[in-house]
């Protein structure tokens, strides 16, 4: 009895001895996780972001971009220039292609059939990167294969084992047009960025910003995304007609393909550049040169050839022309050179000295400052003697007693270095500053050249450069500056910014700007401006106008020629342009056609009719498009000619009712009073101070010369020089007597400062 009490004893004594363990162990187990708690709390406090992304990265997480699609470019008529069409990457993922082996050889299969994508090339990445989820294994395929390999992966029993394959959405930018407005347009980059021209100028418009698309995915590649959209780029509508813009393009190519490979290896000219300008609002209609490329290949070198040769530093060798040998052999420097030789835009990048198209400034400049009156003459004998130099007339013959008007028809340099003279140096630089010459027009493209340092100021000219500078020569501008200048002068003073772009708008199509001109300043008054007008008017209809091949059929056109040498002085290379406007009585559009020294014999180059030519068969073709009437009697042979264009002849006679006088009968447009040909003279056309009694007569001489039967021009027979066989003018040859390559300080450069 006593034993079993003990026993009993024992066990609770036990039974609260383990009471008070496990209470004690409860305790410490609490405490424990009281501490873990608070550890927990701690870290998810202080580092919880941190340790989040630590998990993260364990797990399948995509975060994908969605690229903004760039604005498009088109042209005044709505007509695409550029525009960015949706293509496609082709991605594979490894993990998902290897989780069965009989997923491998159809996928690749698959791979190679539709895209081209070479089926080693992808195993051996396959081996290298088993877990990779993202491979790009072919780029901006379009959508025609995608949706092909689309189909052909749905179909139960073709595509059943292709896995692993998906599409990441891209944009590439393409020009439906290839070479068209090229130097205009530019072109974008690998990352969507533009360079060059309005893609380089307008960037920052055409560009959007691009999206994002994220979130978690599991197995499945199933859980709600969170989706940034994308915003679209702004599109652009410019100034220039397509169509305009082909007419040109087709009449430079067109020179080019007559002259190339003529006198020496390479293209018809070293550049040709064409700019046709709204006279009244400074917008571009077109704007082309030579050579040229195509938007979707840019880097095809074929284009190169017939081009100056450059070395590394983008200077020309001297009279080497790019070849197929001396591409093979060029480095990647000097091809880089040659290229960005190709791309830049000869109309706004490269100064030359315009020559006798500076002519009508000069004129202008000493009319509005009251320098002259218009009625002075002046005697020519072929030069004029100007300091230390004999500085020659283009007519060496010697064209008599001149009018101004007379001397802006003839083009002779010495009436032009006399009414520099009147105007002086210092009125002759401010008016270069008024018309632009040494300024930037700021014109909305990339690239356009400073040429501050390559015209005269008050401190540095002479003179000799005075007289250099009045007909154009021993200072260098742009093709944007010299028409837009001209426009100022034709249109009754007005000098308007030129510009590209008339309307940007939103990717819906919402106007967000419309792009009105802008005046900048006066430079000279209305009465100027006629009477420039006027002047320039003869150079195309004058007896003796050096500019009369340029006249489209059917129309009256005013301008003046120009021929300058370039450097150094003697190379018997030479630049020649024609700066015009249609029609005569009231200018709407400009025309400015520059040649950079013509694929002919050396001697044979300073012939403007390399630049009228041009200029009228674009006009003959631009004109009837703008619905401008023909005013002028048209010969038979001009009638064939426009039949062989295709050109419906239009004149207000043939579209409008005839009027009527009193008697009811048809009014004579030619005899009308006020009309053409009504035998009057228009006040301040001719006139002069006094004349001498018995004035010097011009030596004719030149009549009697011989005629080369190959060339066509006349020969002089004592110094062996051509001679034109219409005006006598004398081709080649330098204008100064020592033949120097500035006569003071000057700037004359024969490259812009800051070209590309």
């Amino acid at each position: 009895m006593s034993r079993q009490r003990g026993k009993r004893n024992d066990v609770l004594k036990f039974t609260i001895k383990m009471q008070k363990k496990l209470l004690v162990l409860f305790l410490f187990i609490l405490a424990a996780f009281v501490g873990l708690s608070v550890r927990l709390f701690l870290i998810n406090r202080d580092n919880g972001e941190e340790y989040k992304k630590q998990v993260l990265s364990h797990q399948e997480y995509d975060s994908t971009i969605i690229p903004f699609k760039r604005g498009e470019i088109v042209d005044a008529n709505g007509t695409v220039l550029a525009v960015s069409n949706k293509v496609y990457n082709v991605i594979l993922d490894t993990k998902l292609l290897l989780r069965k082996e009989d997923y491998l050889e159809p996928t690749l299969s698959a791979l190679n059939r539709f895209f081209d994508i070479d089926a080693s090339t992808v195993r051996n990445y396959i081996a290298t990167h088993p877990d990779s989820s993202y491979y790009v294994m072919a780029k901006r395929v379009p959508y025609e294969k995608k949706t092909a390999f689309e189909e052909f992966s749905a179909d139960e029993e073709l595509g059943a084992n292709i896995r692993g394959v998906w599409f990441e959405n891209e944009y590439k930018r393409e020009y439906p047009n290839g070479r068209l407005a090229c130097d205009v347009i530019g072109f974008t980059t690998g990352d969507n960025a533009g360079t060059y021209g309005l893609e380089e100028y307008y960037n920052e418009i055409l560009s959007g910003t691009n999206g994002r698309e994220y979130g978690y995915l599991n197995d499945d590649s199933t859980l709600e995304r969170t989706t940034i959209a994308a915003r679209d780029g702004n599109n652009i509508q410019l100034t220039i007609d397509a169509n305009i813009q082909t007419i040109v393009e087709k009449y430079l190519r067109q020179y080019n393909e007559e002259y190339k490979d003529n006198a020496r290896p390479g293209n018809g000219a070293q550049n040709i550049g064409c700019i046709i300008m709204d006279v009244d609002t400074a917008g571009i209609l077109a704007m082309a040169s030579y050579p040229d490329f195509d938007l979707n290949d840019v880097r095809n070198t074929d284009n190169l050839i017939g081009m100056p040769l450059l070395d590394e530093e983008g200077k020309k060798v001297a009279g080497e022309y790019v070849t197929g040998e001396a591409l093979e052999g060029m480095n990647d420097q000097v091809m880089y050179q040659h290229l960005n030789a190709l791309w830049k835009n000869f109309c706004i990048v490269d100064s030359y000295e315009p020559g006798s198209v500076a002519k009508p400034f000069t004129v202008a400049a000493a009319l509005e400052s009251g320098s002259i009156t218009g009625n002075e003459t002046y005697l020519c004998e072929g030069k004029l003697h100007v300091g230390d130099h004999e500085i020659k007339c283009h007519q060496r013959f010697g064209d008599g007693v001149l009018t101004v008007q007379e001397g802006i028809e003839r083009s002779c340099n010495v009436v032009l270095m006399n009414v520099a003279f009147a105007l002086g140096k210092e009125q002759f630089v401010e008016y270069q500053h008024t018309f632009g010459f040494g300024l930037k027009t700021n014109i909305d493209l990339a690239g356009e050249a400073r040429t501050a340092s390559m015209v005269y100021n008050k401190s540095n000219i002479g003179m000799t450069d005075l007289a250099t500078n009045s007909f154009g020569q021993s200072f260098n501008a742009t093709m944007i500056q010299m028409i837009t200048g001209f426009c100022s002068l034709i249109n009754g003073g007005n000098y308007y910014a030129p510009h590209m772009v008339s309307r940007i708008t939103t990717a819906e199509g919402a106007t967000i700007e419309n792009v009105e001109p802008r005046l900048l300043k006066q430079t000279v008054s209305r009465s100027t401006s006629d009477t420039i007008l006027e002047y320039c008017n003869t150079v195309v209809t004058g007896e003796n106008g050096t500019g009369k091949t340029a006249r489209p059929a059917g129309y009256m056109i005013g301008g003046k020629t120009g021929t300058a040498e370039t450097l150094p002085r003697g190379n018997e290379e030479y630049v020649v342009s024609f700066m015009g406007y249609a029609p005569a009585d009231d200018p709407q559009i400009a025309i400015y056609v520059v040649v950079d020294r013509p694929n002919v014999p050396l001697g044979l180059q300073d012939d403007a009719k390399h630049a009228t030519g041009i200029v009228k068969k674009v006009l003959t073709e631009v004109l009837p498009y703008l619905n401008i009437f023909m005013t002028e009697e048209l010969s038979d042979k001009e009638r064939e000619e426009l039949a062989e264009l295709e050109i419906q002849i239009r004149t207000p006679q043939e579209t409008q009712e005839p009027q009527l006088d009193e008697d009811g009968n048809p009014i004579d447009p030619e005899t009308a009073e006020g009309g053409e040909g009504d035998g009057k003279q228009d006040e301040g056309e001719t006139g002069s101070e006094k004349q001498p009694e018995e004035p010097p007569q011009p030596d004719e001489s030149w009549r009697s010369f011989p005629k080369d039967p190959e060339t066509g021009y006349l020969v002089d027979p004592e110094t062996g020089a051509y001679v034109d066989p219409e005006l006598g003018t004398v081709l080649g040859g330098s204008l100064l007597d020592d033949t120097p390559e500035t006569s003071g300080e000057g700037p004359a450069q024969d490259e812009p400062e800051g070209t590309e």
